[in-house]
């Protein structure tokens, strides 16, 4: 399948290095100092664009947490102008840790080493922000609930994004599976990136 171009657009608009450091200034009782690496994997890259990506509070840089997969995709109705992204989990994250400074441990990662998971598909919507500047905002499918077993436990995620060429609006946070209530992450709106370093693909 071949590649749009608005799928490669968006994919470099989230490959890079970012932070939230003036948003923790700004509103430190509510935003916690985060660095974010999304590297670019040469996984799935017959129809797709994979990125890794892993976070660390900035007073424990080290520390990543949250290793993930985002596999960028055009959707299977074969709609070059809509895209999706499906989320995957590591078999063992702890191998991967660190992988955002130092991205030669992702060398060697395999579809093996990693899981698919159900109901933690984004669908992204595109609008032209100028001729050659877009913004994509990507949200959960309707219905969704994006879960995962963390040491035996399950999980549940609400995840989406916003992103263009500079900033990148993060609303992951974490849900009690129970209740719906939300536990931590963007519970007091998105945290606000700014890429300070660019990956290329």
């Amino acid at each position: 399948m071949a590649t749009s171009s608005l799928l490669l657009t968006l994919a470099d608009y989230l490959a890079g290095e970012f932070d939230n450091r003036d948003q923790a200034i700004a509103e430190p009782t509510w935003y916690v100092p985060l660095r974010l690496w999304q590297r670019p994997v040469s996984l799935f890259s017959e129809d797709s664009l994979t990125l890794f990506a892993e976070q660390a509070n900035v007073v424990n840089p080290d520390y990543p947490y949250r290793q993930r997969l985002l596999r960028l995709c055009q959707a299977e109705d074969q709609n070059q102008s809509t895209l999706q992204v499906q989320y995957y989990a590591f078999n063992d994250p702890g191998s991967f840790k660190g992988a955002g400074e130092k991205p030669e441990r992702l060398r060697h990662l395999t579809t093996d080493q990693i899981e698919r998971l159900p109901g933690c598909r984004l669908n992204v919507v595109v609008e032209s922000l100028s001729p050659t500047t877009y913004r994509f905002t990507a949200s959960l499918l309707p219905e969704s609930r994006c879960c995962f077993s963390d040491h035996g436990k399950i999980r549940q995620v609400s995840l989406g994004f916003a992103a263009s060429p500079e900033i990148l609006l993060s609303y992951d946070k974490g849900i009690d599976p129970e209740t719906g209530q939300g536990l931590w992450g963007a519970l007091m709106g998105p945290y606000r990136f700014i890429k300070r370093q660019n990956f290329t693909w």
